[in-house]
């Protein structure tokens, strides 16, 4: 192949109690990545949309371009080029793994044009590297599931250690994203330094209660165990209106509620796609009533992270 068409999945990271170490892909939003080959050595962006202009087109501060610059010199193949153009399907600073999914199509469809070098998921810690560039961490709770799929734990990332948590099949998520910004670095500053001992034996009980509710399955406990009670209370005061959002979310028949990633987003997981797009629809609402405008998805967990598509 010379040319490549490549879509991955947008993700929630943290899901509640894990933060830092679980995430989720969802089948929709996500990004598009077009890679075809050049005659010359060099990574050309060629073209980025979606994005109102404010991503970077040079290839070091790009997160696609970066990965797929750090996956060429890890296999030797710094003399094959690479034209690239990027396609942003979802809202930037959305709380949805944004960057990580324009690193993962990237690597994704450079490690498929040259044959597969690497397995899939070997390519994670260039991925990584294209989310290093975006927020100064090289984080794999966003990356990890949309480069692999399904639900993931970052169990360790010295040495890097990746595990995939099997899900039901009729487990839903709602993500609704109001139309508002937070900065990741005011998430990231805002949070305690600090924890203690039984806040701490809390938010372990749920970490364990939601990997147990998901491998049983058991969707009661799954909703026991959607509660984060480090991170959640310091954030929600960036979101206007996150608690009768995430009331209206329960009411509706969720089994738990939270804020996606850094936010603003925020995601419900529920039994079955009519309840999940009921809650949808009443967390939109409660935005609404706010003059908060949203989008909103429904999805159930993706399975299959980056996928080729057809020109």
């Amino acid at each position: 192949m010379e040319k490549i068409r490549v879509y991955a999945p947008a993700t929630v990271a943290n899901v509640a109690c894990g933060f830092d170490i679980f995430g989720f892909a969802v089948n929709h939003p996500g990004d598009e990545v077009v890679l075809e080959k050049k005659s010359t050595p060099g990574i050309i962006i060629k073209e980025i949309t979606g994005d109102d202009g404010r991503l970077p087109k040079a290839v070091e501060k790009n997160t696609a371009g970066i990965a797929i610059q750090k996956f060429l010199a890890y296999i030797g193949r710094e003399d094959q080029g690479f034209e690239l153009s990027l396609h942003k399907d979802m809202p930037l600073g959305s709380g949805l793994g944004s960057s990580a999914a324009s690193a993962v199509a990237g690597v994704f469809a450079a490690n498929e044009l040259l044959g597969r070098p690497l397995s899939q998921k070997d390519l994670l810690p260039f991925a990584m590297e294209g989310e290093r560039v975006a927020c100064g961490s090289a984080h794999a709770d966003n990356v990890g599931p949309s480069l692999l799929g399904g639900f993931v734990i970052i169990r360790s990332y010295d040495p890097l250690d990746i595990i995939q948590v099997p899900v039901p099949a009729d487990l839903y998520a709602s993500i609704v994203h109001p139309q508002i910004e937070v900065n990741t670095k005011d998430a990231r500053g805002i949070l305690d330094k600090e924890i203690s001992l039984s806040t701490t034996i809390t938010q372990m009980g749920n970490v364990a209660g939601l990997v147990a509710g998901l491998l049983l399955p058991d969707y009661e406990l799954i909703g026991r165990s959607l509660v984060d009670v480090i991170i959640e209370p310091s954030r929600a005061i960036l979101i206007p209106g996150f608690a009768e959002v995430k009331a209206a979310a329960i009411a509706n028949g969720a089994l738990g509620c939270s804020i996606s990633g850094s936010g603003p987003s925020l995601f419900a997981l529920s039994k079955g796609e009519e309840t999940a797009q009921k809650v949808a629809q009443a967390m939109a609402a409660e935005f609404a009533s706010l003059g908060i405008g949203s989008e909103q998805y429904v999805s159930q967990i993706n399975q299959k992270g980056p996928i080729v598509l057809a020109d």
